[in-house]
């Protein structure tokens, strides 16, 4: 049971993506009829979604953490190397997950609410932000992937 535990994790990371996204924003947008309001609850739900998405990361960097210290570090077996090296990649889609969450929060999403506010480069900033969120998507779809091996 705990041996899976990660793919759960790393399944409620990718679905929270996949369903904020491709399923929620689109339909705020779709439903509300006011881009600024449909605007500003969306922000207030990727902010949700980046918090999430670093709760869930930190789990899984821990499970995956416990998972390699398991494993014979004195004389490992090939076949435990080779697990070891999937962990630590698997480590790497994690950070960098992460990592493209806390830049759409603390960077990205602040010159999204600069820029509608003065006049700046919305659009740049919102496919910059776009790109990020992919990002975090296609990483948390890498790590679901592997764990999934």
């Amino acid at each position: 049971m705990l041996a899976r535990l990660p793919v759960l994790v790393a399944a409620l990371w990718w679905g929270g993506i996949s369903a904020l996204s491709f399923l929620a924003v689109p339909t705020l947008f779709a439903t509300l009829g006011n881009p600024a309001l449909a605007g500003s609850v969306a922000a207030k739900l990727f902010s949700l979604q980046c918090w999430a998405g670093l709760l869930l990361g930190l789990a899984l960097l821990l499970l995956l953490r416990r998972e390699r210290s398991q494993m014979d570090v004195a004389a490992p077996s090939p076949e435990q190397v080779a697990r070891m090296q999937r962990a630590l990649a698997t480590m790497g889609f994690v950070i960098l997950g992460m990592m493209l969450a806390l830049l759409v929060e603390f960077g990205v999403a602040q010159r999204i609410v600069t820029a509608r506010a003065s006049g700046g480069d919305l659009k740049l900033w919102h496919a910059v932000g776009s790109a990020m969120v992919l990002g975090q998507w296609l990483c948390s779809g890498a790590v679901l992937w592997r764990l999934n091996k």
